[in-house]
């Protein structure tokens, strides 16, 4: 579900764009790397997805409601608890940030009066401080002003110990203290050069008259009725209902500096990709996403749909355990993790159950964030043969004849038998079944184990079956934190592997290596943007030479849009950014 070559997407020429947007704010930046001229990808059908649905001569009208649909339900709303894709999509229509970002991942103000410069005086000569105008008269649905105390209760709440939070990062790492001089005015003081800050600290805000209290009386906001049902928030829409395993829905705020045209937006919780295409296919739905590239010619196939490819940093790929006690112990060893990429042929999956030219094999976690993905790495090859040596040199062999490879441990005979664990996605189980087949042939046995979504991606603390080490090879689709800028240091830092001390850690697989982690820390302060992509070079290398990542394919979004919805320009960060100017038919 998101990509790039052998075509480049209009939105992949805003990475550079968007660097220099994001380092200027800390120092000059080097010459962008050209990138070649955009160029839509071809549909399976043939045709060109466009960039939104085209717009016609017919009549709009005020008013109306635009029906979407989700095949995951949100695990929570409030944003400190939740990493969720179904989740953090829906703070476009009611939980605004400072900035958002539009088609081309540029930075809009939003509760911003402005985005900092060191030329209009919002950041400072050594680049550590922040001073944020926010923009007058806005206000929470309730009619409550947002103040910068607002922001100052957002920051206290991430890092506060008294709430299990999704991650603290990089609010605990790179923030010195955040204060409100006036009401109007927030000031960030970091700890050091953070390259990354506008896509990552204060995207949303938390209001502090209505979790105040919540906080004080109970010590903690995890079990705030807010996080499933918040009736106060800020943005073009207002919540109005969240029916578990139903829908949810949000209707226009007429007090939105920009108010929205349409009247309401409902989301439609569907139970599958089966569900969702009957109804996008009826015209049930008006947007579908979370879709697959072999629906695009059956979606397309009626004239009223048009799905559109946006380019949004994500990669399927196989997050690999390395917890030791938690691990298989095969997986310890890096010869047999890459026994695991050779003896797997990705790329005859991808041509059998996706379109290869939309989701080719991704070489790294940035292959799909330019212009940092890696200009010499190649996806590891198929090579059965070599993966078979590599088994054997390690041990593994099938000393009892029943076509599994064992090896004795401690005195004890242990198969090599691999938790293989996802969500209930259709396409990911038929994966899981030719790679059950594959590692078969090579002596490896596949333990499949699919989990419902809203399970597959909790926290530590909820007993997520990966976020606790229950598992050997993890699938899903995943980018970096700060997306378009690619610090993801919280998702591999040696720090950040979740125990009991530290249950909102993310570097789930457990990958610890700490000359890595000098690269992470070394490539957020840098200013210099060649500089910085030279940095991601190294990191990509040493992380595929240490095996601890495997790529799937690249996986663009591809929505689906009803032409009856005029005006839809979806973003790779925030693909609601523009629900204000939507218009129906």
């Amino acid at each position: 579900m998101r990509t790039l070559s052998p075509f480049r997407w209009s939105t992949l020429i805003s990475g550079v764009a968007v660097l220099g947007l994001l380092l200027a704010a800390c120092g000059p930046a080097s010459t962008p790397i050209p990138l070649d001229e955009p160029t839509a990808a071809p549909t399976a059908g043939g045709a060109e997805p466009t960039q939104a649905a085209e717009p016609t001569a017919a009549p709009v009208a005020a008013g109306g409601t635009v029906k979407i649909s989700f095949v995951q339900e949100p695990d929570t709303l409030n944003p400190i608890y939740s990493a969720m894709y179904f989740s953090t999509i829906t703070r476009d229509f009611w939980l605004r940030g400072l900035f958002i970002f539009d088609e081309q991942l540029n930075p809009v103000p939003q509760l911003a009066a402005e985005v900092p410069t060191t030329e209009n005086g919002g950041i400072s000569a050594d680049g550590k401080t922040i001073t944020v105008k926010l923009r007058e008269g806005v206000t929470w649905s309730d009619g409550e002003p947002v103040t910068g105390d607002d922001f100052v209760f957002t920051y206290e709440m991430i890092v506060s110990e008294k709430n299990t939070v999704q991650t603290r990062y990089p609010y605990d790492t790179v923030i010195e203290s955040v204060t409100a001089p006036d009401a109007g005015t927030v000031v960030i003081k970091l700890t050091q050069v953070f390259a990354a800050w506008r896509t990552s600290l204060f995207l949303f805000v938390l209001p502090k008259h209505v979790l105040q209290p919540v906080f004080d009386a109970d010590g903690t906001l995890d079990n705030a009725e807010w996080n499933r049902a918040p009736t106060v928030g800020v943005g073009p829409f207002v919540y109005e209902e969240f029916e578990s395993g139903s829908h949810l829905s949000f209707v226009a705020n007429p007090n939105w500096f920009e108010p929205p045209s349409i009247e309401r937006v409902f989301i439609q919780i569907v139970p599958d990709d089966a569900a969702q295409e009957a109804a996008i296919i009826a015209g049930d739905v008006d947007l579908g996403l979370f879709l697959s590239s072999d629906q695009i010619e059956r979606l397309e196939a009626g004239g009223a749909v048009k799905v559109v490819a946006v380019q949004s940093g994500y990669d399927e790929g196989w997050f690999l355990n390395l917890r030791e006690g938690l691990a298989h112990p095969a997986m310890l060893d890096k010869n047999v993790r890459l026994a695991l990429a050779l003896a797997t042929d990705r790329f005859t999956i991808v041509r059998d159950l996706l379109v290869e030219d939309l989701n080719p094999v991704n070489a790294t976690f940035w292959s799909n964030n330019p212009p940092y993905a890696s200009k010499t790495l190649e996806p590891y090859p198929y090579d059965p043969e070599k993966a078979m040596s590599l088994l054997d040199e390690a041990g593994w062999t099938d000393s009892d004849g029943d076509g599994i490879r064992d090896k004795m441990i401690d005195g004890k005979k242990v198969d090599l038998e691999l938790r293989y664990v996802t969500t209930t996605r259709e396409l990911r189980k038929n994966v899981q079944a030719v790679v059950a087949q594959q590692w078969e042939a090579v002596g490896i046995r596949a333990d499949l184990r699919n989990v419902e979504a809203d399970q597959f991606f909790a926290g530590y603390a909820d007993q997520g079956p990966v976020a606790i080490g229950d598992f050997d090879v993890a699938e899903w689709s995943d980018l970096p934190t700060s997306f378009p800028d690619p610090d993801a240091s919280e998702k591999w830092r040696c720090a950040d592997i979740p125990t009991d001390d530290n249950p909102s850690g993310q570097n789930q697989g457990g990958y610890c290596n700490p000359e890595f982690d000098k690269l992470l820390e070394e490539q957020s302060g840098i200013t210099d943007a060649d500089a910085r992509i030279a940095v991601y070079e190294k990191i990509q290398q040493m992380m595929y030479d240490d095996v601890a990542y495997i790529g799937l394919w690249l996986d663009p979004d591809l929505w689906s849009i009803n032409q009856r919805v005029q005006g839809v320009s979806i973003g790779g960060v925030n693909p609601f950014w523009n629900v204000t100017t939507w218009t129906l038919k």
